[in-house]
Parts: structure tokens; sequence; C-alpha cells
């Protein structure tokens, strides 16, 4: 895998009210292998501003964590069979975030890197939904696939 990538990021959530929210984000990136984690790192910027939001997932296994700094403040830590809380910090204000957690699956080859993770979202303490993560990486000269 070369430094420079292509990410694919897709997200769906299933809510209590069947009210299903679907995203997908491709952006290039940085990747980095060290002392067996991989890492992304990748720059956000919101619809309705131009601050950017500075990412970097790191990854194995069955863990992956994302960490946004910026005007939003978030360490989310995805460990299989584990529910972990953290503070999320918006410009609106801070919200307690609960993530369990039910499977990481990773897929490495040579050229690509492919990451699944279901897991149930919690905020403040009560169950806002369950979701899905796709995390898709490839070298640049390869490309991403169509959706």
């Amino acid at each position: 895998m070369t430094k420079e990538v292509l990410l694919s990021l897709k997200g769906l959530q299933y809510d209590l009210r069947a009210d299903n929210q679907e995203f997908e984000t491709i952006t290039p990136a940085e990747y980095y292998h060290r002392n067996g984690n991989h890492y992304i790192l990748y720059d956000e910027v919101q619809a309705d501003s131009t601050d950017i939001i500075k990412n970097r997932i790191k990854f194995r296994d069955d863990y992956l964590e994302v960490i946004k700094k910026g005007p939003f403040n978030a360490n989310l830590i995805f460990e299989e069979k584990k529910k972990n809380i953290t503070s999320y910090e918006t410009p609106f204000g801070d919200f307690i975030v609960g993530v369990d957690t039910g499977k990481v699956k990773m897929i490495e080859e040579e050229k690509r890197i492919h990451i699944e993770v279901d897991y149930r979202l919690d905020v403040n303490y009560v169950h806002l939904a369950d979701c899905t993560i796709s995390v898709d990486i490839r070298d640049r000269d390869v490309g991403l696939p169509l959706s």
C-alpha cells in the first residue's frame, strides 16, 4: 500500500423511527503502517463552513479508532464485543457517546484494505441507532469502485 490513498467511508444508521440515514465520503488520504497498526489521515470540511476537521483512523484486526480534532472533537473506539464511552465535543455543546461494537472485520490485500464495523450508537445514555460503517482504502492508482 502506498502513502497516497483514496478513502471511502460509507455508513448506515437504522434508527428507532425507521428513518434510515446513509452517508458516503470519498477523499484523498495518507496511509501509514507502524508497529502493527494501520493509520489513515485525512481532512474533512463541513458543508456549511470553511472549518477543517483533522481526522485520524487507527486500526488493526478487531479494533478501529477515529480521532477528530477541530470544531468537532472526539475519540471514538470500536472494539469487537466491547462498549466504549467518550465525549463528543461540538460547537453546539458536548454529548456523551456510547459505541457498543458487535463486529470489526478487516480484509487486507496488496493495494486495498476493507473494514466493516457493526455497532449500536447511544447519545447521552439513550440508544439512538444501530449502525454500520464500511471503510475502503485503496492506492490512488487503483481507484475506488463506482457505487
